[in-house]
């Protein structure tokens, strides 16, 4: 079935958790931790800090779904596991 599929799982899991820590980042250091900071830059008019808490952080996490298809997509061809 080709390759070693723990391998196949340890990559897999260093990518999620590689994922989820963008996404903890994006969501609560720039839009609860950062926000001060992030406030005196302006975006169309709104300071940065309300942007991301307000929807930057969501075009993050999608942008982060179609990363992880992509690599998935391309794991799954390298370890044999695609449908």
């Amino acid at each position: 079935m080709g390759k070693d599929l723990r391998e196949y799982w340890r990559k897999n899991v260093m990518f999620v958790s590689f994922l989820l820590a963008i996404w903890a980042l994006v969501s609560f250091g720039c839009s609860i931790i950062f926000v001060d900071f992030l406030n005196g830059i302006k975006v169309a008019g709104f300071p940065l800090g309300f942007w991301f808490a307000q929807q930057g952080s969501i075009y993050v996490f999608v942008a982060l779904i179609f990363v992880y298809y992509f690599y998935m997509n391309k794991l799954d061809r390298e370890y044999d596991v695609h449908e």
